[in-house]
Order: C-alpha cells, then sequence, then structure tokens
C-alpha cells in the first residue's frame, strides 16, 4: 500500500469507522487488529471476510455474541516459562482464564447450526480442560493459593494454625491477667514483623519481660513479644517459610505444565482474537443496520440507497449512485454544502469498507468492485483558503493520483481545477480527467465549472450528477440526481436573500449570451425534472393507493371467504350435531326395545322354567315312588321288536310319552319337547304300533312338543339314588333344559355318599361346552353335597 493510499485512506475517514469497530471488540488484540484493518485488493480474500461477517451476524442474530472477556495475552508468559522460568498467580490465572474462554467459544457453535465459513475456525479451537481445573484448583484467586494444592502445603497450613492458635492463646492469657493490666497500654494482641506482641507502656519497659519490636510514634508505647510466645513465633515463621518454599514449588509445577502446552495455548489466542474480531464486525453490521453487497470485479459500482456510516442514521439522506457500466466517469455539480462532498466520500468510504470485509448501509441490489486502490484528493479546506498554495497542494497530489493510476484504481476529485484562475481551472480539469481516464481508471469529480457540465454532455463515458437545492428554502436536500447537471442557483439565491433585481440584472448583463442560455436551459431542464419529479411523486401516490385499495379489496375478500368457510363450518357442525342428537335418540330407542326384548324374554323364560319345574317334579316323585315300590314294581313288558329312532316309549311311573332320538346299544337319546335325555332300553316301555295309532286320534300334533317346551328348568337338580349312567343322561338333559331357558346359575345335588356320583357329574361338566365353570358348594349351600355350575 503506497503512502498516497493511506492518505486517501485518512481523508475519507475509514480510521473512524475502524473506531467504531474497536468499540465492539472485547479482547485488547482483537482491538488492535480492528484499528490496523486495510483494505484487501484480491476479490476472493474480500469474499472471504464478508463470508465471515455474515456468518457472524446470523449466529448473533440467533445466539447472540459469544464471551471473549478472558482473552488476555499470555506469550510472554509461556515464553518465559518454556525457558524455566516461574510464573506468578495472576499469569497462570490469565492462561486459565484463556482456555476456559477456549472452551466456552467451543461450545457455543449450535449442534444443528448450518455449516458456515467459520466452522473452521471453530473446530481449530483446542480446548484443555485438564490443565485448566489443574490450574484452577490450585489457585483460587490472584492472592490465594488454596490449601488442595499440595498436601505438603496442606500439612504445613494446618501446623501454622495450630502455632498461631497456641501464641495468641498466651498472649490472650496475658492481657487477661490482672497482674499486667497497669502495665499494658490495651489490652489486644497485634503484630510487628510478623510476630505477635502486646503494647506495653513505656515507663513498664522491664515489667514484662521479652522482645521489644517496635515503639509508637510519640514513644509512649513498646511493643513487646513476650519470653513464653517467642519459640511459638519463631514455629510459626519457620512454617512461613516452608508455606514459601511450597508456594513456589507448586507454581513452577504449573509453569512447566502450561509451558508444555503453549503451542496449543498460543493457537487458541489467536483463533479468539480473530473470532473476536469477526463478530466485531458481525455486531457492527447490526450497529449500522449495514449488510453484505454483491462484489463484482469489473470496476463497476451500483449503490441503493446509500448512507454515510459517520452521520446520524435517522438525519442522513440516503443516495443512489452508478458508476461502472454505462459511463465511467460521474461530473457531480451544484452549489456549495450542495452535499457533493459527502456524496464523494460516502462513495469512496463504501468501496473502502467492503474491502476491510465490513457491511455497509445501504439498500438490495447494491454492489461494489474491489479496486487496487482507491485515491482521493479532497481537500476541506479550500473554503478558508483561496490562495496559490492550497492550488499547488492539490496539485501537487493529483501529479501523485495521476502517476499511481490504472485500470483498478478508483480516483475521486473534490473541486477540481479550484483555486486558481476559472478558465484555466477548468481546462485544467478536463485534461486530468482525460488523463485518468485514458490510464483505465473510473472517476468521479466535483466541480462549479459550466465547462465540465458542457464536456460531461458531450464526452462518450462521461456523464453528469447534480446535488438537489431547494431555492424556495434556500437549504440543500442532499439528493444526488445522475444523468442532470446542476447550477449554482447564485442568482436565485440572491434573490431571496434580498439583493435588488436591478443588481441582479446588472450581473446578468455581465455575462456572455452563451452562458445565459446555457443557465436558462438548465434552469427549463431543471423545472421540467421537478415538473416530471412531482407528476411522477402524484403516480406513485395513485400506484400506492390503488395498491392500498387492492389490498385491502383482497383483504376483503378473503374475510369473506373465511366468513363463508366459518358459515359453512358452522352449518356443518350444526347438521352433525343434530344428526348426532338423532342418532343417540335412536340409539337410546334401539336400547330401550332391547331392555323390553331382554324383560320379555326374561317372562317366557320364567314360564318355561315353572313349567320345566313342574315336569322334573313330577319325574323325581315318580322316582321316590319306583323307588319307594321297586320291590313291587309292574315288570316293563318286552317290546315286541327292538327299539328305533322315530318310537315313542313311555317312562314307567310317570306316564310321560318321550320320542326316541338315537339307539347306542341299551343307551336310547330322547326327546320331550325341547328336554333331551339318555334312558336305558330295558327301563322304557315301546308304545307299540297299534297303540301309537290309536293314540293319534287323541292328541293334536305338536301338543306334547308344546308343553316340552313350555316346561321350565328349575334352578336345582337333585340326582341322589341315581346310578352314574342315569345320572349323566338326566345332568346333561338338564343343562340343555336350564341353557334354553337362560339360567345363568344352577345347582346340582348329588349328596356326600361315596363321592362316585360326584365325580362323574363333575368329568361331565368338565366335557359340556355350555358350563363355564363349577365349584362345590360352601357352607350354607350344602357344602360337598352340591355342585354350584355357572353356564355360559
Amino acid at each position: 500500500m503506497t503512502q498516497l493510499f493511506e492518505k486517501s485512506i485518512r481523508m475519507l475517514e475509514l480510521p473512524r469507522v475502524l473506531e467504531l469497530l474497536e468499540r465492539h471488540a472485547v479482547s485488547a488484540a482483537a482491538k488492535e487488529r480492528a484499528l490496523a484493518l486495510t483494505p484487501e485488493s484480491e476479490p476472493d480474500e474480500v469474499r472471504r471476510l464478508l463470508d465471515e461477517t455474515d456468518a457472524a451476524r446470523g449466529l448473533i442474530a440467533r445466539k447472540g455474541s459469544p464471551s471473549f472477556s478472558g482473552v488476555k495475552p499470555v506469550a510472554e508468559a509461556l515464553g518465559r516459562a518454556a525457558r524455566g522460568g516461574m510464573l506468578n498467580t495472576r499469569e497462570l490465572l490469565d492462561i486459565a482464564g484463556l482456555l476456559g474462554n477456549t472452551r466456552r467459544v467451543r461450545e457455543y457453535l449450535p449442534e444443528d447450526a448450518e455449516p458456515t465459513t467459520l466452522d473452521r475456525v471453530f473446530s481449530s479451537l483446542r480446548p484443555n480442560r485438564y490443565l485448566e481445573d489443574k490450574i484452577r484448583t490450585a489457585i483460587l484467586s490472584e492472592d490465594e493459593i488454596a490449601d488442595a494444592a499440595s498436601p505438603e502445603l496442606a500439612d504445613i497450613r494446618r501446623h501454622k494454625r495450630a502455632a498461631a492458635a497456641k501464641g495468641r492463646q498466651i498472649l490472650q492469657k496475658i492481657i487477661s491477667s490482672p497482674s499486667y493490666r497497669s502495665v499494658l497500654q490495651e489490652a489486644l494482641i497485634t503484630q510487628r514483623g510478623g510476630r505477635f506482641v502486646v503494647p506495653v507502656k513505656s515507663e513498664f519497659r522491664g515489667e514484662l519481660p521479652g522482645l521489644i519490636h517496635d515503639t509508637s510514634a510519640s514513644g509512649a508505647t513498646i511493643f513487646v513479644e513476650p519470653m513464653g510466645v517467642v519459640q511459638a513465633n519463631n514455629e510459626l515463621k519457620e512454617l512461613e517459610a516452608r508455606e514459601e518454599k511450597e508456594i513456589d514449588r507448586i507454581l513452577m509445577a504449573l509453569s512447566a505444565e502450561a509451558a508444555s502446552f503453549e503451542e496449543d495455548v498460543l493457537w487458541n489466542y489467536d483463533m479468539l482474537v480473530h473470532l473476536d474480531l469477526i463478530f466485531a464486525r458481525g455486531e457492527l453490521s447490526f450497529d449500522m443496520d449495514a449488510m453484505r453487497p454483491e462484489l463484482r470485479t469489473d470496476g463497476s459500482v451500483s449503490l441503493r440507497r446509500a448512507r454515510h456510516p459517520l452521520l446520524d442514521k435517522a438525519k442522513a439522506v440516503p443516495i443512489d449512485v452508478e458508476l461502472g457500466r454505462s459511463f465511467d466517469t460521474l461530473v457531480i455539480t451544484g452549489p456549495n454544502t450542495g452535499g457533493k462532498t459527502v456524496s464523494l466520500k460516502t462513495l469512496g468510504l463504501l468501496c473502502l469498507m467492503t474491502q476491510c470485509g465490513l457491511h455497509i448501509p445501504c439498500a438490495d441490489q447494491s454492489a461494489v468492485s474491489v479496486f487496487s486502490a482507491v485515491l482521493a484528493d479532497i481537500g476541506d479546506e479550500q473554503s478558508i483558503e483561496q490562495s496559490l498554495s492550497t492550488f499547488s497542494a492539490h496539485m501537487t497530489n493529483i501529479v501523485r493520483i495521476l502517476d499511481e493510476a490504472d485500470g483498478g484504481s478508483l480516483i475521486l476529485f473534490d473541486e477540481l481545477g479550484a483555486g486558481t484562475d476559472p478558465v484555466e481551472g477548468a481546462a485544467l480539469a478536463v485534461a486530468i480527467i482525460g488523463e485518468a481516464r485514458g490510464r483505465g481508471a473510473r472517476v468521479v469529480a466535483t466541480t462549479h465549472y459550466a465547462e465540465l457540465k458542457t464536456f460531461a454532455m458531450t464526452t462518450a463515458g462521461v456523464e453528469n450528477a447534480s446535488c438537489e437545492f431547494d431555492v424556495e428554502t434556500l437549504a440543500p436536500t442532499y439528493r444526488l440526481l445522475i444523468g442532470i447537471p446542476g447550477k449554482s442557483n447564485a442568482f436565485a439565491i440572491s434573490r431571496r436573500l434580498g439583493l435588488s433585481e436591478r443588481v441582479i440584472e446588472s450581473a446578468r448583463a455581465q455575462m456572455s449570451g452563451e452562458s445565459v442560455r446555457f443557465e436558462d436551459v438548465l434552469t427549463q431542464l431543471e423545472q421540467k425534472r421537478q415538473a416530471l419529479e412531482k407528476e411522477k411523486e402524484e403516480t406513485d401516490r395513485l400506484l400506492a393507493r390503488r395498491e392500498e385499495d387492492a389490498r385491502r379489496a383482497r383483504e376483503f375478500r378473503e374475510q369473506m371467504e373465511r366468513a363463508k368457510d366459518n358459515a359453512k363450518s358452522r352449518g356443518e357442525a350444526e347438521a352433525k350435531r343434530i344428526l348426532a342428537e338423532a342418532k343417540a335418540a335412536a340409539d337410546a330407542t334401539f336400547r330401550a326395545l332391547d331392555t323390553l326384548k331382554k324383560e320379555q324374554r326374561k317372562l317366557e323364560a320364567q314360564q318355561i322354567n315353572e313349567t320345566r319345574a313342574d315336569i322334573l317334579r313330577e319325574l323325581n316323585a315318580a322316582r321316590e315312588k319306583v323307588g319307594a315300590h321297586d320291590s313291587v314294581r309292574e315288570p316293563i313288558p318286552k317290546p315286541s321288536r327292538p327299539i328305533a329312532a322315530g318310537d315313542l316309549v313311555e317312562i314307567p311311573g310317570t306316564g310321560r310319552r318321550v320320542e326316541v332320538l338315537s339307539v347306542s346299544g341299551n343307551t336310547l337319546s330322547c326327546k320331550a319337547g325341547a328336554l333331551r335325555m339318555k334312558v336305558k332300553a330295558d327301563e322304557v316301555r315301546l308304545i307299540e304300533d297299534d297303540e301309537r295309532a290309536a293314540l293319534k286320534p287323541k292328541a293334536t300334533p305338536g301338543t306334547t312338543g308344546r308343553v316340552l317346551r313350555s316346561a321350565a328348568a328349575p334352578r336345582e337338580l337333585d340326582i341322589r339314588g341315581m346310578e352314574t349312567l342315569e345320572a349323566e343322561s338326566v345332568v346333561e338333559g338338564y343343562l340343555d333344559a336350564a341353557v334354553l331357558g337362560h339360567l345363568e346359575t344352577v345347582t346340582i345335588i348329588h349328596g356326600k355318599g361315596t363321592g362316585a356320583l360326584r365325580k362323574a357329574v363333575h368329568a361331565l361338566l368338565k366335557r359340556n361346552k355350555h358350563v363355564r365353570s363349577f365349584r362345590l358348594g360352601v357352607y350354607g349351600e350344602g357344602e360337598s353335597g352340591v355342585t354350584v355350575v355357572e353356564l355360559r
């Protein structure tokens, strides 16, 4: 970087921006680097710096800045430790603080964060929790070493406390003793030279044997170490010496430990300072409300709503600047204090900031090229001195600028050609601009000369620009207008300030006709521009109003659509509610019908059970009658033929006739209505064919079935006295009847006896598919003489 480039950087006030950056840095090294920043001239390096600033700004927006408060320089201390030197507690704590800061910054990056250019910097950090904890465990503060630093130190300090307590105990006895009350100046224990003493009145110096260590300023008091305390104080001093030696050993060991990690610690320091500066750039971006511009390499600049970063954001007027695409030179004209110099400085400063990796205060779609040098000749003193020395100083600077200018340069001239004869100055300005363009540089110049306006209007690649001035208010608007030459407005301003019209007309007469016509043309152009500007503002206002009306119409339509959807949703919800209520009513009706049906079935089942109970009572009575008169019972006549399925048989003693369903050996499966049973063939009487035929006219078909179907199953069945096979047949039939009668629980009375009948019943119950469970009776039910059966 040349001296002229450095001078231009100062003229464009980049150091003041870097001072703003320095305030956001935390560590002293990062602050120094911030102030020493210089523009980069390589596009790839500038792009890398801008990527870092982007990444830092994104992380700050999500998590805030990491802390860099523990980043302190440790290179000198580590170098001394590496040479065998001992570090003090402050230096070791700085190393521990740096390691702690390294660990926290390493943990700062979120695990789910999107990859950025800073990932490599974060991942390169080398935390060392071992050394950090070892130092912090041993050193509590700059003035205190922990007892836990070593077992030897803990033992020494324990003995120190004991020796001190012993000495204070002896002294306490002395100051509490009545015999020494008149000798002592005060009843207190103090120290002199690290030894415990008591204040004694000087006139009683011989009353208390001991060593005199000090005398008060008035001489009235001497500080005596009693002889009884000397040994304890000597022991304490010896322990203090041992303590200092042990502390030195501990510090030496910690220093050697830190030196062994010197490379990692110094690397961490450098990376943390680097990150500190990067995050300072990100915070400055937030503070300036800045953004990253597009980076170009063709020498063009396009700034949208750009602000000077050193001006108040609320008051600065944004400007639009174009350069380098359709024209390579911009000539800015206009009255003094109109904002020409600010526009020039804004352009140059924002280019320098971009090349330092800083975001710039501008709007979207702004673009900046990377220049090899930004060279400026800006003389803020021209309003104070208008002498030849000023012109000479400017010209000397311009000569150096032209010597260094090349195709990668951006050259900024403020009031080019001023300070000398206007005709000669204008001619020099045109020639200088031509020379700079010939070297390939991009040029922006401010001037008052009308000749330069004409030059810009008639030369390809050169464009006029002006800073707008409101004649009505006599105040500049600071707006930069590209493509429009400016005028000094000297006559208009003088008229507004009260200069007589006669003087103004006299002055106008002094101007050449061509100059007057040119100024008139500019005046007309300015009037037309202002008229067009007003029309544009009105058009923009109407367009904005139309867009606002369209937006409101869209919102209204969306509200109507939402209202319609809501109404539809409410209608659907209401319909669903009505349907749900109807369904609930229907379900309630069906449940009521089911309840009625169940109650009806219960009534029918109760009637059937009562009928069956009557039949079973008759059967039981018949069995009891048969059992009572078994010896005198009439023999059952043998059938004239073998009993076959479909025959009618009569059960002796009951008179009941049942239909034979099947024959299995000597066992018959019979049906009496819904009741089924098994009986022996030799225990029933066959209804012969002729008897059966005689019975048919007397009975209505289906009568027997209806009677039996109406028979009810009782809740108890008594099978006591039956043989096993007979009992099985009766129990099976009874269970079928109980199921048909919708009984849930029944009781089978089989008696206690030998238990054979109970076992047979239980075996049958296990096989029956209608049985859910069964159990023996409990006390009050018949105990083991009955079996309670739960049906499915």
